[in-house]
């Protein structure tokens, strides 16, 4: 695994379109979120040790925040050929296990990943009403065996503030993870290799 940062895609940019399947084959899409007034994009797989890290405190947070008008998606784009523990059946296992209140749907062409300048897992990608980015970058400072609490500091801060109608704090440090898992020949032009 490569320890990979955000690419720190343009703050104001407009939150490209998907249409993605769930683990049992039902599609959601951009647009199916269009009256929340924040949008959350994740992006997550289920081996990753980074993920592994935060993924309880990931759940918990679209739980506090789903009630206050926080939407919430997160995006598998992980080679599932290369990695099957990435699949849709453990996708499902991952899902339920954590109570995940939100889809979880899979990228297999990798175009949404692409299309979002997504890195690493996890990778968040926080929207506005409008559907302009207004936060990427870290849930937190905590890493595995780093001893910080995962607490989603730096990512609960940006959803409040847009919530609020605020704008983000500008200074945003990137997420790092385990680079998504790029199928052979498939690596975009921002992928560093590792």
């Amino acid at each position: 695994m490569a320890r990979t940062p955000s690419t720190m895609l343009a703050l104001g940019t407009p939150a490209p379109d998907f249409a993605l399947p769930d683990c049992d084959g039902r599609i959601h899409r951009l647009a199916d979120f269009a009256a929340a007034p924040a949008l959350l994009v994740a992006f997550t797989c289920n081996h990753c040790p980074f993920v592994r890290h935060l993924r309880h405190e990931f759940a918990a947070l679209a739980r506090e925040y789903q009630p206050r008008g926080l939407a919430v998606v997160a995006i598998n784009s992980n080679d599932v050929d290369a990695y099957p523990q990435d699949g849709p059946d453990a996708m499902r296992a991952e899902a339920a296990e954590l109570g995940y209140v939100f889809p979880y749907l899979l990228d297999r062409t990798q175009e949404v990943a692409k299309a979002y300048c997504a890195a690493c897992t996890p990778d968040f990608f926080l929207f506005d009403a409008g559907r302009r980015l207004v936060y990427r970058g870290q849930f937190d400072d905590s890493r595995p065996g780093n001893g910080r609490p995962v607490t989603g500091a730096d990512l609960r801060a940006a959803i409040d503030a847009t919530l609020a109608g605020g704008t983000p704090a500008a200074e945003q440090l990137p997420s790092l993870g385990c680079n998504i898992k790029w199928r052979k020949g498939n690596e975009p032009d921002y992928y560093a290799g590792g």
